[in-house]
């Protein structure tokens, strides 16, 4: 028996997120340039099934066909990333108009449908000449970001209606640079924590850049879930203590608190207090990416996997598998996790932390069950059970003091799912990698009548 849906708040806002390097392809296309991810996608073994990102979803090209297909769902909200590369080909300087030009037309074409433009300034993909140059292990980047969100704050900031300067900065710190899993593939571990700085840098600089072009509603996409200890022994506990504050606060603290968790900001490079006040630059909503919970224990000295990322055995907490319920990609399932961090993060920032928003969460399911069936449909009965399941959660945090504006599945279509190549699939819509003809899943339909029901209400 299909549950009642939950009725929000009026002006509770529905929507969808993907990103550039995983949808658009068009890799050499009108003069953009070289990323960190083109480098790292062309070494062996680095992508499960040995594909290339260079088509993708073919978003580039096709970007009227996927808006209408998010018109028809009838969301608010369509969150997308701008390739840093296409804009600045070599980091800083010269201006690509192309690329410029390009993301104009999209915005265009989402207010045409209706749909509130929600650009991402980055999503991992950093402009080769500028990882050359020492990546965010280098000061320098923070400032060049703050110069491209500048450029492209001038020229959108007119109508889009949300900005995201940085996308889950914590995990290019830890899988780019800490445990090299993501590009670039380095393996610095806690030599890497001038990434972490560097990038919250870059996002209070944006974030000045995109208000001072005029820019309506600035936030974040930061990852954050609950940290739950194996047992209730001390070393348990003070392992997920420190994982907590390694994935969790030593974000959001500086950018909610003006300061980093107790004993972080003596290793951090830079006029760190000076710093800490650019970072710290009000925002006007906090976006919140949720898949799964951590749960982690004190380390043995053997590495562990996190959705299989193997986590050093150096590192002072290990991660543990649990049984029960997994995503594709191998994390486990607990929307009461996505309930418990949103009111988490209102207890712990109080008045400093603006509204709510989740802006990532969604699933793949197990390779291959995501085809065509003979009806022609893909019966993705899974990521409708995961996304129903997550959508009462957030309800259940609104009525238990949560300020939740707005939900955003990600994502719209399939992509290049990073390392996993096109195995796993995150997509309302299904996207025939040979000839990119687009078919809406059962989830689809799933989410048009969740959102349709909403309107119905008001």
């Amino acid at each position: 028996m299909t549950r009642p849906l939950p009725r929000f708040p009026a002006g509770f806002e529905w929507g969808v997120g993907a990103s550039a390097y995983q949808t658009e392809g068009a890799l050499d296309a009108d003069g953009r340039g070289r990323s960190t991810w083109d480098v790292f996608c062309e070494q062996p073994g680095r992508i499960a099934d040995g594909s290339t990102p260079a088509t993708s979803a073919g978003f580039y090209d096709r970007y009227p066909e996927d808006i209408a297909l998010v018109h028809d769902l009838g969301a608010d909200v369509y969150r997308f990333s701008i390739a840093w590369p296409r804009i600045l080909p070599a980091g800083s300087g010269e201006i690509n108009a192309k690329g410029l030009d390009f993301y104009d037309r999209v915005v265009d074409e989402m207010l045409a449908a209706g749909l509130k433009p929600a650009p991402t300034l980055y999503h991992w993909d950093t402009p080769l000449p500028i990882e050359e140059a020492g990546g965010w292990m280098n000061r320098d980047t923070a400032l060049r970001f703050g110069e491209y969100a500048a450029v492209v704050a001038e020229r959108l900031a007119d109508r889009a209606a949300y900005w995201i300067p940085l996308n889950e900065p914590v995990v290019l710190s830890l899988l780019g640079y800490a445990i090299g899993g993501y590009a670039p593939g380095q393996e610095l571990l806690f030599e890497s924590l001038p990434t972490v700085h560097h990038q919250l840098l870059a996002h209070g600089l944006s974030v000045q850049a995109i208000r001072a072009a005029g820019g309506r509603s600035v936030g974040t996409a930061n990852p954050h879930a609950p940290t739950w200890p194996a047992s209730d022994s001390p070393e348990d506990l003070a392992a997920a203590a420190f994982s907590a504050d390694l994935t969790d606060w030593i974000w959001g603290d500086p950018i909610l608190l003006g300061r980093y968790p107790e004993g972080y900001a003596e290793g951090m490079p830079g006029p760190v207090a000076d710093d800490l006040e650019v970072i710290s630059t009000p925002l006007d909503f906090y976006g919140v990416n949720y898949y799964s919970p951590q749960r982690v224990a004190a380390p043995t000295g053997e590495p562990s996997l996190i959705q299989e990322h193997e986590i050093p055995a150096e590192m002072p907490f290990r991660a543990v598998e649990v049984d029960g319920p997994k995503t594709g990609l191998g994390g486990e399932i607990s929307p009461d996790g996505l309930r418990e961090i949103l009111l988490t993060l209102t207890e712990r920032y109080g008045e400093s932390l603006p509204p709510l928003i989740v802006t990532e969460n969604g699933t793949s399911q197990q390779p291959g069950t995501e085809e065509p069936g003979p009806d022609g449909r893909i019966h993705d009965d899974g990521r409708i059970d995961y996304l129903d399941t997550h959508v009462r959660a957030v309800r259940q945090a609104i009525e238990e003091g949560a300020e939740v504006r707005g939900y955003w599945v990600w994502s719209p279509t399939d992509n290049f799912e990073w390392t996993h190549g096109f195995t796993q699939r995150f997509g309302l819509v299904h996207v025939d990698y040979d000839t990119l003809v687009r078919t809406p899943k059962d989830s689809y339909s799933w989410y048009q009548q969740l959102i349709g029901a909403q309107r119905d209400q008001l």
